[in-house]
């Protein structure tokens, strides 16, 4: 299975290099389509490639990049243990916000990466991908605390860039990624207890966790 998810990946990305359904391809050197484990529990979405990421087209290489790496290792993982995308493929100018009609051009491609590899966690990084799960929410409130559906958990966290900017947000940051494996396990429980025998096939879903 995890030979087939990489050559479905890797078929998305070919279409996404190629991709002229919005404006951002232009002015882009590279296209950015995603990289890591094709069957990774932990999926991260960021905003959009940065100068770095489109030069080399592969995603958070920059210092926000290194800042993650770190944050991963504070919970024994690495960039081969989870997958990496943005709301965008391709560069927006000067690394402006992504527009809305960008974004929804690339959300096919979002949304075919994530039915692929199935994560148990989405970690939305920064206020554009947050916005995609929590529509209402502010990152400044809701950073951390994670939303839960039949069998996937929301999480939401600043972008690596912003707490960069804003030493006062590290500890806040570091502290929310140790809460990551725990949100994990929690979801690996909620799915093994619908894949069990012993429960009944009409319940019906699970009660979704507000945030409000």
């Amino acid at each position: 299975m995890g030979k087939d998810n990489a050559a479905t990946l890797a078929k998305i990305a070919q279409e996404i290099q190629v991709c002229r359904l919005c404006r951002l391809y232009q002015s882009a050197t590279k296209a950015v389509p995603g990289a890591g484990n094709p069957k990774a529990e932990l999926l991260f979405i960021g905003e959009g490639p940065g100068f770095y990421e489109d030069k080399s087209g592969l995603p958070f290489v920059g210092q926000s990049g290194k800042y993650l790496e770190q944050l991963l290792a504070m919970i024994g993982l690495t960039r081969d243990d989870v997958f990496i995308t943005n709301v965008v493929k391709h560069r927006p100018p000067e690394n402006r916000d992504p527009l809305p009609d960008e974004i929804a051009a690339c959300k096919n491609y979002l949304d075919r990466q994530i039915e692929i590899i199935d994560p148990l966690v989405i970690a939305t990084l920064g206020r554009h991908s947050m916005s995609r799960y929590f529509p209402n929410g502010k990152i400044t409130k809701i950073h951390g605390v994670p939303k839960y559906d039949e069998y996937r958990a929301y999480y939401p966290l600043f972008h690596p860039a912003a707490v960069l900017r804003n030493p006062s947000w590290q500890q806040d940051m570091e502290q929310d990624f140790r809460r990551l494996p725990e949100v994990l396990e929690k979801v690996r429980e909620m799915r093994a207890t619908r894949k069990s025998p012993s429960t009944p096939a009409d319940d019906g879903p699970l009660t979704q966790l507000s945030l409000f």
